[in-house]
């Protein structure tokens, strides 16, 4: 069974959610063989119920304690475009489609998604172009991320720090 796991976070993403979960977008989830979608809400306020058929299950939750197990047991993973959520699920080498809030000023957020498009490890899009991009995306094309090496981000500080 084919999963996707969309997040939003700790924050509140409403336009992800209700575009994720459009008639549209879920036909073309099912199309690709996708027969179960997670859906983590955060503080919206837009909160559909899960529902279970015979060829299709909806899960719908706001918080856990972590989401590891989600992005461990998802085929995709759909994010808003926080920085954590994007390594999170990059680091542990999962197909990636992050959504990008637009409503945002200021938005470093596409900043960041665009940046690990042409590096070629994700792909990104907005609510508006969800479903196309969906219908679009080639994900054997993705490039695993590198992997941290948090020694020399270590060693880095005690040099400009001068220890």
């Amino acid at each position: 069974m084919k999963s996707a796991f969309v997040t939003v976070g700790t924050t509140s993403f409403d336009d992800l959610v209700t575009a994720v979960t459009t008639p549209e977008a879920l036909q073309v989830l099912q199309d690709l063989g996708y027969s179960k979608l997670v859906l983590q809400v955060g503080r919206g306020t837009v909160c559909p119920d899960s529902v279970s058929s015979a060829t299709f299950i909806l899960e719908v939750f706001r918080f856990k304690n972590s989401l590891a197990e989600d992005v461990q047991t998802a085929d995709l993973v759909i994010s808003h475009a926080g920085a954590g959520s994007c390594l999170e699920v990059l680091e542990a080498r999962k197909p990636l489609l992050v959504v990008i809030n637009d409503k945002l000023m200021d938005n470093h957020q596409l900043e960041l998604a665009r940046q690990l498009h042409r590096d070629g490890h994700l792909f990104y899009c907005t609510c508006k172009t969800l479903v196309q991009t969906l219908q679009s995306m080639d994900l054997s094309t993705l490039k695993p991320f590198p992997s941290g090496q948090p020694e020399k981000f270590a060693a880095f500080l005690d040099r400009v720090m001068d220890i």
